[in-house]
């Protein structure tokens, strides 16, 4: 007998979600323990679940495509399907999966379920039950109710290049570290030691922080007995942190989210500074911080870090031509870093330098840049382990990924030798400055009014500097155009490079 179609199809959403957990849309399932070789990954990479398989492989097919029972469908390319299934409510993706395989595969992609989770009621919520990927949680799936079907004959680079990017070793990039790109690793520093030579210079400090409170007592497991409750940002999220440490150690996402929170003092009651009780305090090698002087009015500053193994951010600078630390408390983190003038790999600047554009996840930037960024004469890279703080200089790109589950804290600065620097960008790329609240209207001219107030001398020097900076500028461009700006030439445009985060007063942007 069969069904009225209306009927088969509200027939199938059930299905998937029967009690036993035993049935399938297929007599066939492919499993992830098998294994695929390939030399571009240097490293084994198991069989996507569903079998799904390279583009390339189409060719040592047998000739049975799922592509042509699309219909009309399979005249759109595989990245413009996957655009407009984003467009589709859980109900009808679910549904369109179910017409063919070539659907069923793309309908399954597990970016597609998280775009659906947070438009959804549920993600809107801190605390709810993570099932291993978006699509089971949004369904409410266990493991032993999720449908398994041979997509053996589904040709995709769209949905393998992501199973594959959230599978690739990390050791292939962070080993074997070429020893002329290797990141400067000292003890310790003084503060004169720093200003004098290494303010402008990457470096990680071995034995800075074992004085830290947080050093000897913060782990992930001690953070969720404490503060399980605690609602954290992680990127586009607010969950507790229970929430948070069950998707980071579950979850299979090429990118994975990040907890990256600017507020954790106030959530977790801590005291930050050389006082009685207090969790950490800045390390004294880096010296004053001039942001201090704007006191409440100063821009964000301070983050706390926490992450699964593969997360982590794309090349960037940080905001306001500020100058940073990262301490790790556990875990490791990989770093690869290059100078402002550097031309990175893979990373595309604007032409006022307001937009950065590079591939989508960090393991995409590695699998195709990293053997030739490392080969640059500017690179540095580095790994900074638990106990261990690294120093990134004003205006330098960057790329971390955490090699391991981790905990982090972060914060940015404004050191003496970088003043002229964070002038001219509070001035020059009024349109780039980030993380001040609202109320600040005109940061640079609040910056300079503390420093008059109570560095005179140092703002004269940095005005000085900053004065010689725009001279050279001009100086450079005069030589481009000739010297004579009226003259009937092509004129070309210096680009510098800069990047703010948009950190405002909304938390939405908390990325680092």
């Amino acid at each position: 007998m069969h069904l009225p179609y209306h009927q088969r199809l509200n027939r199938d959403l059930a299905f998937e979600e029967h009690a036993n957990g035993s049935q399938s849309l297929s007599h066939h399932s492919m499993t992830v323990g098998q294994e695929e070789t390939g030399d571009s990954l240097g490293s084994a990479v198991p069989l996507h679940p569903l079998g799904v398989k390279p583009l390339g492989n189409k060719y040592f097919s047998n000739g049975n495509d799922a592509r042509k029972y699309m219909g009309t469908l399979q005249g759109l390319p595989d990245e413009m399907l996957i655009q407009l299934l984003e467009y589709l409510d859980q109900r009808t993706l679910r549904l369109f999966g179910y017409t063919c395989k070539f659907l069923f595969a793309c309908c399954m992609a597990d970016d597609i379920w998280k775009s659906v989770f947070l438009e959804s009621d549920l993600g809107k919520q801190s605390s709810f039950e993570w099932l291993g990927s978006w699509r089971a949680t949004v369904l409410g799936l266990s493991s032993e109710k999720q449908i398994q079907v041979d997509c053996g004959n589904v040709f995709s680079d769209v949905l393998h290049r992501p199973f594959v990017c959230s599978h690739v070793s990390l050791s292939q990039f962070t080993t074997n570290i070429p020893p002329v790109n290797e990141i400067d690793r000292l003890e310790n520093l003084s503060y004169d030691e720093f200003a004098d030579k290494w303010s402008k210079k990457p470096f990680v400090l071995t034995k800075c922080i074992q004085h830290w409170p947080v050093n000897q007592s913060w782990s992930l497991d001690s953070l969720l007995s404490e503060y399980s409750d605690v609602v954290f940002r992680a990127e586009a999220v607010d969950w507790s942190f229970k929430t948070y440490c069950s998707y980071m150690r579950n979850n299979q996402d090429e990118s994975p989210l990040y907890l990256f929170d600017r507020k954790f003092a106030e959530k977790m009651s801590l005291t930050i500074g050389k006082e009685e009780g207090a969790a950490y305090w800045k390390p004294e090698c880096f010296g004053p911080d001039l942001f201090e002087l704007l006191g409440q009015e100063r821009p964000a500053h301070r983050w706390l870090i926490i992450g699964p193994e593969r997360s982590g951010s794309t090349f960037h600078k940080d905001p306001n031509a500020t100058s940073a630390w990262n301490a790790v408390i556990e875990g490791a983190k990989y770093w690869i870093m290059f100078p402002p003038s550097a031309e990175v790999p893979g990373v595309y600047v604007s032409k006022d330098s307001s937009e950065v554009t590079s591939p989508l996840s960090i393991a995409e930037w590695l699998l195709e840049f990293h053997a030739e960024a490392r080969k640059l004469p500017e690179c540095r890279e580095g790994i900074c382990r638990a106990g261990e703080i690294l120093h990134v200089p004003s205006g330098w790109w960057h790329l971390v990924v955490n090699m391991e589950d981790g905990i982090a804290l972060t914060q940015n600065f404004v050191p003496k030798s970088h003043l002229a620097s964070v002038l001219s960008f509070l001035s020059d790329k009024a349109d780039q400055v980030s993380g001040f609240k609202q109320e600040v209207s005109d940061p640079y001219n609040l910056f300079v009014k503390r420093l008059a107030e109570d560095c005179p001398d140092l703002l004269e020097e940095g005005l000085r500097q900053l004065a010689e900076k725009q001279n050279q500028k001009k100086r450079r461009w005069d030589a481009v155009v000739g010297g004579n700006e009226d003259q009937d030439q092509p004129q070309k445009k210096s680009t510098g490079f800069s990047f703010g985060f948009g950190f405002g007063d909304g938390d939405d942007n908390e990325i680092p």
